[in-house]
């Protein structure tokens, strides 16, 4: 690929269809660019471009009842880095699976597995349209190593784990990475079964990567409220520690279990000392 995997291509008009891009088949709907989605508002937050007015404005209201919002999408994303490390390395994993990609940015899941290990083979999986668009810019790879795509609903594990496996050998060790997604998902015990049904799906040794938002601030919960009532959204719904700890249920935890974002594993930062967020999560083992 002759782009820059940390600036994707533009954004498409508003209405414009998404294309497939080369080796993905299937059909996609257009962007609709009147709603605000997830992956647009999280892009927002972490000062990316590839979003709307109408995103931009959602991230607004959310951060002035909810300050701290930024600092979350950031501490986030720099736990998502800290785990394919310590995946890609000290676990030894070559296969991730991430679920609920989002739009490309710096230190993607490929980018940080592959530094590590060149030969990691990754499969991204989104539904925004928006994300096939820039799909080109997450399936770079390293020569020894492959990178794909799948456009899917997490609600459909089937789907993903028959794509996923076009690409991945599933009967080695695979990392599953569901970071922030599952607070899209509503009921709380078909968030568990799809997590249990895709972790079913991998070998012994295979690993669960996770992270939610979590109930632990009330100005982030009433924050949640107000977007969710907006028109035409897919609400998202913070849970509470222990519904988190129980994604891990039957899997071995790793040091130092399930903590807030900022806890697990932190590294020195430029912004000092990590504050406190409602988000947590963490790594688990399966046997």
């Amino acid at each position: 690929m002759s782009e820059d995997p940390t600036t994707p291509n533009p954004l498409p008009e508003p209405g414009e269809p998404a294309h497939s891009p080369e080796g993905v088949e299937r059909p996609v709907a257009q962007i609709n660019s009147s709603v605000p989605h997830s992956a647009r508002i999280w892009n927002y937050l972490l000062g990316g471009k590839d979003n709307y007015p109408v995103d931009r404005q959602a991230g607004d209201k959310v951060r002035e009842v909810f300050p701290g919002m930024v600092d979350m999408t950031r501490h986030s994303r720099y736990m998502l880095a800290r785990t394919v490390r310590f995946l890609a390395g000290e676990a030894g994993v070559r296969q991730f699976l991430d679920i609920g990609t989002g739009l490309p940015t710096v230190d993607n899941t490929h980018e940080v597995a592959q530094r590590v290990a060149p030969e990691s083979r990754i499969v991204y999986v989104d539904n925004d349209p928006l994300v096939l668009v820039h799909a080109q810019a997450l399936l770079t790879s390293t020569p020894e190593g492959a990178t794909d795509y799948i456009e899917a609903d997490v609600r459909d594990p089937g789907l993903i784990l028959r794509a996923a496996a076009k690409t991945l050998d599933l009967t080695r060790p695979t990392a599953l990475m569901l970071m922030g997604i599952l607070g899209l998902v509503a009921d709380y015990d078909e968030a568990r079964a799809i997590v249990n049904r895709l972790m079913d799906a991998l070998p012994s040794g295979s690993y669960l990567a996770l992270y939610d938002g979590a109930d632990t601030d009330p100005s982030y919960v009433e924050a949640l409220r107000r977007h969710n009532s907006g028109p035409g959204v897919v609400p998202y719904t913070p849970r509470s520690l222990e519904q988190i700890a129980g994604y891990f249920d039957g899997l071995a935890l790793v040091d130092p279990g399930v903590v807030p974002v900022t806890q697990w594993r932190p590294e020195p930062s430029p912004w000092g000392d990590p504050p406190q967020v409602s988000c947590a999560g963490g790594v688990a083992r399966k046997p």
